[in-house]
């Protein structure tokens, strides 16, 4: 099977998006076809033995569409602006045509065959781009927006209405050409949210610096950044310093100082100072094309409003083409009232049946919530996880680098048996190396300096400690817990042991089959605005926040007192952290976690939605996440909630709109009161509306309230 992703032009509306799949389903060899409005789209999974992508893109441009492999896209612009510069032309003609035939029939005072000649030219260059694909949706027994145009103007030119039918075809026209502009400048939003990495490097060689394409630049290489540049690919330092700007991924306000062996990522900027960087991933493995392929693929991601409103438009539009119909047969057969009369009345509604402003309003509005949250550093990865923020009603955190800092450091060191300072270090530290635990980390720093011997026989006992042999003596390390169950805890050593804990470190031991050695504390800095953000949520009427660690539990209880938690569940191996989520979604059913995305991936992927802390450099937290804060910052979270709750609230908005405006429509053509063009006019005008209403949510960034 391959994936191959097309660029369609004409793509206008939810139904030929229906008109695609379905025309694109139907071919032998076709997986699946997954279509985007917004950019116009199309990612089709075929068998590549019983298909060729220039068969699909045939079929593509039957339906009255063009089509282009997604890599040819830029070689179609021309094309693409020659039809929109020809669709303008026809426009115009149409309704220069609709202005003479109106003044001729005006000073006739009658119907003249020239009036009826500039309204059929009026209606054929109005209608030259709606036929084919009303034709195709025809021939599929698929009824679109183009094939309700195509029935409605043709019932009026057969009644003899030659104004109605090219005024319709003219506003039709005029309504593709404003919904297209409203659709580019929602897509041009998102592509400048995704086009923020430049596509040059400065290369330094040993010709001297030379500018490549960063496709072309291979890892190793070394890139010369100059101050207010943009930074190419992800890297490491190697020269110079000076503060970078990761607003663009993290949302920071506050440039971040770099210097030596520290890392820098695509699409940030070097504020200041010459930076030479060595070159650490190439153009498609960065953390933004992560980021740039999560926010493409969070469009598949439907929301259920977004759902709710698609299956309402399949039933919807043949529900009012059989409306149309007991319309245009129900008085005359009954009544015995004017056919011509009924029939026109059944093409209003016709017109009025086009659902497009009531769908475009959904993947507009949620596409506008989805791109100012990564403005603001937040990566939800779709509509879906948006939108159930706004009913999570308790939320659980990991301790370590979630309401703290994530950078524990040893605050003391308790030697018993008379065991020896730098023995003791070089033995916890030898252990420890095996981890990146944020805990053994810290243990590695603080015996720097001290050679370290190689550690045999290595054994990870998962949430409690590691044992294994240095210099064929077996030694184990681990938490208080794991102390207990070897059996080494004396009265001292627990004393000691409790102490430390009270004053809310994070013990170690570290022994051997015989004795404890000695005690490790470990303390981290709590997040500044962890307090705040919990007071913030609870505020928002937050039921329940829960603490969430492996930690002991007189630490977790000292950091919840701090941070004002409302529970704590401490010394927890990664499947109880799992169970106690399972707990809280049985209780409160929508239930965020938030961790570090690797570690607590399972408690995470049990949770209503997952939230990982800090991703910027880890793929594996992007990937692992429903919503990946970018940065390092808690206030991200009530930020989402409300930007949740907007973004719905501006949905419902659209749709009540929309369909306030059909049912009047609908009311007005029953009775009578409303024509062809004025509620083709109506149609247009309330697309421009929601369009306009959702892109609103593109200006919202995360200091809003």
């Amino acid at each position: 099977m391959r994936k191959a992703s097309f660029k369609v032009t004409g793509l206008h509306c939810i139904e030929e998006i229906h008109l695609l799949e379905e025309g694109l389903g139907t071919l032998s060899g076709v997986e699946s076809v997954l279509c985007d409005l917004l950019k116009g789209k199309v990612v089709v999974t075929f068998d590549q033995n019983a298909l060729s992508t220039q068969q699909i893109i045939k079929r593509i441009n039957a339906t009255g569409m063009k089509g282009a492999l997604w890599e040819e896209r830029f070689a179609l612009r021309d094309k693409e602006r020659k039809e929109r510069r020809l669709h303008t032309i026809f426009t115009t003609l149409s309704g220069l045509f609709l202005v003479g035939g109106v003044s001729l029939q005006l000073v006739a005072h009658r119907l003249t065959p020239q009036a009826i000649f500039l309204y059929a030219s009026a209606t054929f260059f109005g209608g030259f781009f709606i036929l084919p694909k009303g034709l195709f949706a025809l021939k599929q027994l698929r009824p679109d927006m183009n094939l309700l145009m195509l029935i409605a103007v043709t019932g009026a030119l057969c009644i003899g209405e030659w104004f109605e039918g090219a005024t319709v075809t003219f506003l039709f026209s005029v309504a593709l050409m404003l919904e297209t502009a409203s659709r580019t400048r929602a897509r041009k939003a998102v592509e400048s949210l995704l086009n923020i990495a430049p596509p040059f490097a400065r290369i330094q060689g040993e010709q001297g610096i030379e500018e490549r394409p960063v496709e072309e630049v291979e890892e190793g290489a070394h890139i010369v950044i100059l101050p207010g540049e943009k930074i190419p690919l992800d890297g490491v330092v190697i020269e110079g310093q000076g503060g970078v700007n990761q607003a663009p991924i993290t949302g920071e306000s506050v440039p971040v100082f770099k210097g030596v062996g520290d890392p820098l990522f695509a699409g940030t900027v070097n504020e200041e100072g010459r930076l030479i960087m060595e070159c650490t991933k190439g153009a498609d493995q960065t953390v933004l094309s992560h980021i740039i392929r999560l926010i493409e693929e969070s469009s598949r991601k439907k929301a259920p409003t977004e759902l709710w409103v698609e299956r309402f438009a399949r039933i919807y539009t043949p529900a009012m083409m059989a409306l149309s119909l007991v319309i245009l047969l129900g008085p005359p057969l009954l009544f015995g009232a004017l056919w011509s009369v009924w029939f026109y009345r059944a093409l209003v509604l016709l017109v009025i049946a086009c659902p497009c402003a009531l769908v475009i309003s959904t993947p507009v509005t949620l596409v506008s919530a989805l791109t100012s949250s990564a403005r603001a550093g937040a990566l939800v990865k779709g509509g879906r996880y948006l939108e159930a923020m706004r009913h999570i009603k308790a939320i659980a955190l990991d301790k370590t680098g979630t309401l703290t800092q994530g950078e524990p450091k040893v605050q003391k060191v308790l030697l018993h048996n008379g065991t020896p300072m730098d023995e003791f270090l070089s033995i916890a530290a030898a252990l420890e190396s095996v981890s990146n635990h944020p805990l053994a980390k810290a243990v590695v720093r603080y015996a720097e300096g001290i050679e370290i011997p190689t550690v045999h026989n290595v054994t990870q006992i998962k949430g409690k400690g590691v044992q294994g042999r240095v210099n064929g003596t077996f030694y184990w390390l681990g938490s208080h817990r794991f102390m207990h169950e070897m059996g080494q805890e004396s009265e001292v050593v627990h004393r000691d042991a409790v102490a430390l804990e009270d004053e809310g470190h994070s013990v170690i031991a570290l022994g051997t089959k015989d004795h404890v050695m000695g005690l490790i504390s470990i303390a981290d800095q709590v997040r500044g605005e962890a307090k705040e953000t919990l007071e913030t949520l609870k505020q928002m009427g937050m039921r329940e926040i829960v603490m969430l660690t492996g930690d002991n539990r007189q630490t977790a209880e000292r950091l919840a007192q701090v941070v004002g938690v409302t529970r704590v569940k401490s010394e927890l191996l990664p499947e109880e952290k799992v169970a106690a989520i399972e707990e809280l979604v049985g209780q409160y059913k929508d239930v965020a976690m938030v961790g570090d995305g690797i570690n607590d991936a399972p408690a995470m992927a049990r949770a209503s939605v997952g939230i990982a802390m800090g991703a910027i450099g880890s793929d594996a937290a992007i990937e692992a996440a429903d919503i990946a804060l970018m940065g390092d910052e808690l206030a991200l979270i009530p930020f989402l909630i409300r930007h949740s709750k907007r973004a719905v609230r501006i949905v419902k908005q659209n749709i009540a709109f929309a369909l306030s405006l059909k049912a009047l429509f609908i009311a007005l053509a029953i009775f009578g009161d409303a024509t062809l063009y004025l509620a083709i006019a109506a149609d247009t005008g309330a697309a421009l509306v929601v369009i306009a209403n959702g892109l609103r949510l593109l200006r919202v960034c995360c200091t809003d309230g």
